[in-house]
């Protein structure tokens, strides 16, 4: 149906809607009784609510390796998808040093030249925030050194990337600063010190706003689940936090994905509470770990995401994760292969304002009373009506 077809089709139905509305008003009047609470209902098969969004695969990608050589392989995994489109290039820099995550490192070239390549690509660059991040410093140093940042002791070295990225042509690069700060592994950990921790992440993000030409988003990531501390208690706010996300391993050995899901700080949680402060999710690091060569997982994680439209999402192909580069993982590759094969979705502008996260709408219809207005309103409208009854007997209804 042309555009203009369904314009005027939309005018005739509002035309009519308001003919009849004084008829609909009278009836709620009679239907309406002490201990009831009214309201009107359109009968189509499905219960009232938005429209329906326009359904798009959710872009996707993969870490493939951290430097030049993952770049290269962005076209071979595609190839091995039957041409499937990844838009999303993900990588990370070192954090032994300060000049690294700096930006020193010359693999950054390499993913600047690849994502300026195509308008509706997205870069994806994991952020240290702390040198010495994965030497097992210990949790009194660490809140020392959270400190510090809060103070702003740190902030040129952001201001520093900053520029780097802009000079380099990727001032929209989405930043996963600090990732997975609810656990133990990395010097940037959040729990020694959560208060200190979010003063330094608000630091960090408005260093790197201040160079002139960015358009960074910043993206919180805590692993799923509790881990060492709630990662709630580490969420800086949302007026420095774009995109909320989620890096979620099938871990730990024997816990099955319904569990994953409804476990305390897991993966709906996190769709809820991203939803709750009205930002995308993302899930920048999935895959395989535990519990082997998972088809279930597998099959399971990708209708999640499916469902859920994250702006991005990027599987660890690497052993033990990953299913193209790892041979150890044949039955969830295969999975892998046959649900993603051939796909081309993704955003269209990726430096556009990204799409919240929705709730999760209710499943059940609502109780309704129908509504006796007589044949000519359900062929003016085309549709059967009735009450909703969302109150009975000072009793909310589900």
């Amino acid at each position: 149906m042309s555009p203009q077809r369904r314009q005027r089709g939309s005018r005739q139905r509002s035309r009519r809607l308001a003919f009849i509305a004084a008829g609909i008003v009278s009836s709620l009047a009679l239907a309406s009784a002490p201990g009831h609470t009214v309201g009107v209902a359109v009968r189509d098969g499905e219960p009232p609510g938005p429209a329906a969004a326009k359904k798009q695969p959710p872009a996707f990608g993969a870490y493939l390796d951290y430097g030049p050589r993952g770049v290269a392989r962005m076209d071979e995994l595609s190839a091995w998808l039957d041409g499937a489109e990844l838009r999303v290039g993900h990588t990370y820099l070192p954090g032994d040093r300060w000049s690294n995550i700096e930006g020193a490192p010359n693999f950054l070239e390499k993913w600047a030249e690849w994502r300026k390549a195509k308008d509706d690509r997205l870069f994806v660059l994991n952020v240290p925030m702390l040198e010495r991040n994965e030497d097992g410093v210990g949790d009194g140093e660490v809140a020392q050194l959270l400190k510090q940042g809060a103070d702003g002791e740190f902030d040129d070295h952001f201001r520093a990337l900053g520029k780097r990225l802009v000079d380099l042509g990727v001032p929209d690069t989405v930043v996963v600063l600090g990732w997975e700060m609810n656990g133990t592994t990395y010097t940037h950990r959040c729990g020694p010190d959560p208060e200190s921790w979010k003063k330094y992440w608000n630091r960090a993000v408005t260093a790197m706003r201040a160079v002139p030409g960015q358009k960074f988003r910043f993206d919180f990531t805590p692993s799923r689940g509790r881990d060492a501390v709630p990662w709630t208690q580490c969420y800086p706010g949302d007026d420095v936090v774009d995109i909320i996300g989620m890096d979620s391993y099938d871990q730990p050995r024997g816990m099955p994905f319904d569990e994953q899901v409804k476990e305390p700080y897991g993966l709906q949680e996190h769709v809820d509470f991203a939803a709750a402060h009205n930002k995308p999710i993302s899930y920048p690091e999935w895959g395989l770990f535990r519990n082997g060569d998972n088809e279930e997982y597998m099959r399971r994680m990708l209708k999640w995401i499916d469902e859920k439209k994250p702006l991005y999402n990027t599987v660890t192909d690497y052993c033990p994760h990953g299913v193209w580069q790892c041979k150890e993982n044949p039955a969830a590759a295969k999975v892998y292969r046959e649900l993603l094969s051939g796909r081309d979705g993704g955003p269209a502008d990726p430096t556009a304002p990204t799409e919240p996260t929705r709730p999760t709408e209710p499943t059940k219809p609502p109780v309704c009373s129908p509504v006796e207005l007589g044949d000519w309103v359900q062929h003016w409208l085309g549709e059967k009506l009735c009450v909703r009854i969302d109150w009975l007997d000072g009793r909310r209804l589900p």
